[in-house]
């Protein structure tokens, strides 16, 4: 019993620390991609636009994937803090290529096409699925 709390009392606290750094850059992520999306997300939510739900849910997974990877895979807190920023540089490079690649993506959330959505999100799960493979080693 006590091997179990000597445990718990050293590695919950790192634990707790991994875990921080790793939601304070998934909230970052986010942030970043809100800021450079063409179209206002959460303006667009509150108005009830099922597109821009499926599109920012999806970008918020696509995002967590890598950065689980890294969590998982890092033994210190500095590799999670690097190779989460590089996950999220690779992640919204990915809706910059997808957004070339879905000519009228903008007008098309806007105008709640939940088929545009789905594809923006595909495009950025399989990129998320491949990054955290490619993470993990």
């Amino acid at each position: 019993m006590d091997t179990i709390v000597e445990t718990l009392s050293t590695g919950l606290p790192v634990l707790l620390i991994q875990l921080a750094v790793t939601l304070g850059l998934l909230g970052l992520g986010a942030a970043i991609y809100t800021a450079v999306t063409p179209f206002q997300e959460f303006q667009l939510v509150r108005a009830g636009n099922v597109a821009a739900g499926i599109a920012l849910a999806g970008t918020v997974v696509a995002l967590a994937i890598p950065l689980g990877a890294t969590l998982a895979t890092s033994l210190v807190t500095l590799d999670i803090l690097v190779w989460g920023l590089v996950a999220l540089i690779v992640q919204l490079l990915t809706f910059l290529f997808a957004s070339r690649l879905i000519p009228g993506l903008r007008g098309m959330i806007e105008a709640d096409n939940p088929a545009a959505a789905c594809v923006l999100v595909g495009v950025q799960l399989a990129v998320a699925l491949l990054n955290a493979g490619a993470m993990a080693g």
